[in-house]
């Protein structure tokens, strides 16, 4: 009797056809480029083993599939291995960041370079991961801080939101000790969302109230501006010229101009002296040209700080014009005021003063001003 022969099974032949295949892949690459920097000792034996002896090295090495978390691809396709930015540990054991590559004193082999791209791969995680909890954590404070904010300007009915700009149901700002906070209503937390319609409420309220409080004082302002028009339109009909008569009657006179008649007929006394013309950045230019360290000054509006008050000195040539005017004009007052211009950028820059005699007098509702030159 014949002995039976075995025939291996179909699905074992494929299994260890298959390993077979599997044990003869041979190990996957990937052509990197390695990138580290060579101090002087490195660069001489750079030179001696035949290399360019540059400080900055780029390296093409061969990268195992099994450590592809070491490189890092572009989207250039460039695979660079992981050794820039280079991650370390300080004094205080926290991980800080460079964006520099390693140095080394000797050409590194790639096991070197490996091992280093894993150090600065795990430092490298441990740094996105404390920074990441950081963020946390200021986040989380931030949210506890503005809740703080929100609770105590809402339990507190005398607090208000900053007027410019100004709040609304959308959105407002309060001012803290570490400076203005924006809410807005589309914020998650409660107590941070409902603070912008509580200030929008609280502004309009103000409104209202300031509204009401001033409404006393614009009618008084409206009647005294009423009296004003009437009394200019009656002494336009007494004193003025059938032109000005004419104009007032078609309502085309203004008020100004007729102020401008007044002050004319009630200074008539004093008309022949000449007005008083401001003094500005053009006429600072032109005094300090006469320097010699600014004789190629140029002043704008912006660049000159205008200041005005009382007199405090007279020379004997003043005193007199301001007697004379006293004299001429017995019912009104009559000051000596000083105007000085300077430069606001140079402080030591000298300063031009002028002076004016300014004349003011009571007519009707009206108080009627006009500045003359002085000496």
């Amino acid at each position: 009797m014949e002995a039976a022969t075995a025939f291996p099974s179909r699905q074992s032949a494929s299994f260890q056809e298959s390993a077979g295949s599997v044990s003869r892949e041979p190990t996957r690459m990937l052509t990197a480029t390695a990138t580290f920097i060579l101090s002087e000792d490195g660069r001489k034996a750079s030179l001696l083993a035949g290399g360019n002896g540059r400080a900055l090295q780029e390296q093409t090495i061969q990268v195992p599939a099994t450590r592809l978390h070491l490189v890092h691809v572009d989207t250039n396709g460039t695979a660079r291995l992981k050794l820039r930015p280079r991650y370390q540990l300080n004094a205080a054991g926290a991980v800080t960041k460079t964006d520099e590559p390693p140095t080394y004193d000797a050409p590194p082999d790639l096991d070197e370079l490996l091992r280093e791209a894993a150090r600065n791969h795990e430092l490298g995680s441990a740094f996105l991961a404390a920074r990441r909890a950081s963020r946390t954590q200021y986040r989380d404070t931030e949210r506890e801080h503005r809740a703080r904010i929100a609770q105590a300007f809402l339990s507190d009915p005398t607090q208000r939101a900053m007027a410019y700009p100004s709040p609304t149901e959308t959105h407002c700002y309060l001012l803290t000790d570490q400076g203005r906070v924006l809410f807005e209503a589309r914020s998650r937390e409660v107590p941070v969302r409902l603070v912008p319609a509580e200030a929008f409420r609280r502004f309009m309220a103000d409104r209202r109230e300031r509204r009401e409080r001033n409404r006393p004082t614009r009618a008084a302002e409206k009647k005294q501006h009423e009296e004003k028009l009437r009394f200019a339109a009656d002494w336009i009909a007494a004193h003025g010229t059938p032109e000005h008569q004419a104009r007032q009657a078609a309502g085309l006179l203004s008020l100004p101009e007729a102020i401008e008649l007044m002050t004319d007929r009630a200074f008539t006394a004093v008309e022949d002296r000449p007005r008083y013309s401001p003094i500005g950045a053009a006429q600072l230019q032109t005094h300090l040209r006469q320097c010699s360290k600014y004789t190629d000054i140029v002043l704008a509006d912006g660049d000159v700080r205008i200041s005005t008050g009382d007199a405090t000195s007279a020379t004997a040539a003043q005193w007199a014009l301001l007697n004379t005017f006293k004299e001429a004009l017995p019912s009104a007052r009559v000051v000596l005021r000083q105007h000085a211009v300077a430069w606001k950028r140079r402080t030591d820059a000298p300063i031009l003063t002028s002076v004016a005699v300014l004349v003011t007098s009571e007519f009707g509702p009206f108080v009627l001003r006009r500045k003359y030159a002085a000496p």
